[in-house]
């Protein structure tokens, strides 16, 4: 599979021979390449997924013949969970046991979408309806051909949160995993193989954004396309989609806060602050980076928080105890590193951490940073860093805590901590989010609906939402009496 892509069962060279350096975030050394796939290839790979959808046996599969195979791509996963966590290590940064975590939530993604392709075979709605001599019923099938553009942060995770359920569906479809970090995605194409998946079916195309991924947002035969990124780039591909009406569905940015009342036990609101913001080294679009804590409770939970976050064991992923890893490449670290400066020129104070970790002299690593004293309508409080830096605010009410945690441009996700389950359900009904955690931050589970309010995007993965975003819904209505309509005819 090296400097190739995957379409039509088949690897194939890049038409533009061009190949991208794979860096080891670690270390900072190239270890490996991929093609740089352009415009040229990408069609190459859609028309691959059209032919297999329109005349491939994939679509017209039933439910549990497809489940059969989505099974079997778990349980390759199952069988590989330590050789691509090795892989996400070495090419995204994350600690391995992370990485161990993510692939295991792969398998476990793909089982469920199994179950649930099982469940189309039975899906079919009969409609109530007022006319006697009519009947109604409703179907659903596959949307077509689905175009999918995925991060770096999560490499196989979030191919298969895109993956699974468009081929449950009985999609066909093409696949463009961030530049960065395309490796483990590229291993997607050879697990599909083994597990039986039609040629064509699953096309992966390697390439940056700006070439493989426009392409693929503005080819006329996606009939959906599904990002996770940025907001920028989320807007660009709604402007694109504009274009031929297509159906698109958009996980993007957050700065989701996290409510800490007084009355929370000091340890659990240390842990999930941290595990809320320093796991995967805060690259975490739902990363709980605003945190909020009664004033009663803010200067023992302050003192408590730097004191534990300067334990954390930083180094590389596949080291024995490390928590906290590299960021992913050079342009991350300097993005975070930027973002620190400014915090501190607009004023706000760095309790802990804020630079380079001594003794990591090669690597992007930066030492887990906790910010206070910032102004609510700050930089630093108010946008995305996408890096392991928390930033801190007292609040005095309920109320007052509420109005904080909602004045942001993003709705992703949310968090409260209290031992006041009223409170809780009050403050989970307030948020302004698609997400909430109730004394915890950050668990996530295939069975349920992920995605945002605000500019966080359009539409929900995961669960049975994630399954419809790949499916039409089709009314079918039969005249079913023997005498004539005769409306023309008498």
């Amino acid at each position: 599979m090296q400097n190739k892509h995957y379409i039509a069962g088949q690897w194939v060279p890049s038409t533009s021979n061009e190949t991208i350096d794979v860096i080891n975030p670690a270390t900072e050394e190239v270890f490996e390449s991929i093609a740089a796939g352009n415009t040229t290839d990408i069609d190459a790979a859609v028309v691959a997924a059209r032919d297999a959808f329109d005349n491939g046996p994939w679509p017209k599969m039933s439910g549990a013949e497809r489940a059969v195979i989505l099974r079997k791509m778990a349980v390759i996963i199952n069988e590989r969970i330590d050789d691509l966590a090795a892989i996400e290590v070495k090419d995204n940064g994350k600690p391995f046991p992370e990485a161990q975590w993510d692939i295991e939530d792969c398998a476990a993604t793909f089982e469920f979408y199994a179950g649930l392709a099982e469940q189309l075979d039975s899906s079919e709605e009969v409609i109530e309806i007022p006319e006697p001599r009519f009947s109604t019923t409703v179907v659903k099938e596959p949307i077509g051909v689905a175009g999918a553009i995925i991060p770096w942060n999560y490499p196989l995770l979030m191919a298969t949160w895109k993956v699974a359920p468009a081929l449950a569906a009985g999609c066909s479809m093409v696949l463009k995993p961030s530049e960065v970090t395309s490796l483990t995605a590229l291993n997607l194409a050879d697990i599909a193989e083994q597990a039986g998946l039609p040629p064509g079916v699953l096309n992966i195309v390697t390439g940056r954004g700006q070439e493989a991924g426009q392409a693929l947002a503005e080819h006329k035969g996606v009939d959906k396309l599904a990002f996770t990124g940025s907001v920028p780039t989320g807007s660009k591909i709604m402007q694109v989609a504009a274009r031929d009406i297509k159906n698109i569905s958009l996980e993007l940015g957050g700065k989701s806060p996290l409510l800490v009342f007084s009355d929370c036990d000091i340890e659990k609101a240390v842990e999930w602050i941290m595990f809320g913001v320093f796991w995967n080294q805060g690259q975490v679009c739902s990363s709980t980076s605003r945190v909020l804590v009664e004033q009663s409770l803010y200067p023992a939970l302050l003192e408590r928080l730097a004191e534990e976050t300067k334990k954390i064991t930083i180094g590389a992923g596949d080291k024995d105890g490390v928590l906290l890893g590299p960021l992913v490449n050079k342009t991350q670290y300097e993005k975070v590193l930027q973002a620190i400066d400014r915090g501190v020129a607009d004023g706000a104070k760095i309790l802990t951490g804020g630079g380079k970790p001594e003794g990591l002299e090669k690597g992007y690593y930066v030492e887990p940073t906790i910010f206070t004293d910032m102004e609510e309508d700050s930089w630093i409080w108010q946008e995305e860093i996408f890096g392991p830096v928390v930033c801190i605010k007292s609040f005095d009410t309920e109320e007052q805590a509420i109005r904080m945690a909602n004045n942001s441009r993003f709705g992703l996700a949310a968090a409260v901590m209290s031992k006041d389950k009223q409170r809780c359900k009050r403050v989970a009904k307030a948020f302004r989010a698609g997400i909430v955690w109730v004394n915890c931050s950050q668990p996530t589970f295939c069975e349920a609906p992920w995605g945002g309010y605000k500019q966080s995007g359009i539409g929900r993965e995961l669960g049975i939402w994630g399954l419809n975003n790949y499916l039409e819904t089709k009314q079918i209505t039969s005249f079913d009496s023997d005498e004539p309509w005769g409306w023309y005819i008498k």
